[in-house]
């Protein structure tokens, strides 16, 4: 599993998964999405967004928009994306980031910590009350990157599930109904 920026001819995967999950974003823009993509199937198992808000001469960092999809949960897959979200905002020179969502104890793990919404730096405000109309229960959390860390039971989820996979028996010819010694097809009826 890895993370890597979404590319612009996903836009249209990325607009139905945010359909799906139920996700505003007003001010979409498929290059601010990252995609956690499964190494061997090339699948796409999950998304994120970083969102960089500019107010006058100040900018604050939103992590938005971030989903598994359900084929891939409990794998560790938001973990990947929260960890390139961070790699990304800290290469942007940013040191925090906010989250408003309605599982802060998911995003507790990683060293979120809840914020009174009346602490929330502009426009943030105003993006908690629209969060609201979709998510009722969401709620400001932040993120000082010093404080991140991904615990070891995610990351292992991975490796687990990669030899897990290695250990299931390679499909053959004959599972195809391939003759492996003529390189025909066993049962075609000559028709």
């Amino acid at each position: 599993m890895y993370a890597r920026d979404a590319k612009k001819h996903e836009e249209v995967w990325l607009l139905d998964r945010l359909d799906e999950f139920g996700f505003e974003d007003p001010a979409f823009r498929s290059r601010d999405y990252v995609l956690a993509i499964d190494e061997q199937t090339n699948e796409r198992a999950g998304f994120a967004r970083l969102r960089v808000h500019s107010v006058d001469d100040e900018q604050v960092c939103e992590f938005t928009n971030i989903g598994v999809l359900e084929d891939w949960r409990s794998r560790g897959v938001g973990a990947h994306l929260l960890e390139h979200l961070v790699e990304d905002a800290r290469d942007q020179g940013f040191e925090t980031a906010y989250a408003l969502t309605d599982e802060p104890e998911y995003l507790a793990q990683f060293g979120f910590q809840r914020v009174p919404a009346d602490s929330l730096p502009e426009p943030l405000p105003d993006r908690l009350d629209a969060t609201r109309e979709y998510q009722p229960d969401a709620v400001p959390v932040r993120l000082d990157f010093a404080d991140f860390e991904i615990p070891e039971r995610l990351r292992k989820r991975f490796t687990e599930r990669e030899s897990d996979e290695e250990s299931e028996p390679e499909e053959s010819a004959e599972d195809f109904g391939i003759d492996s010694d003529s390189a025909t097809y066993k049962y075609d009826t000559g028709g």
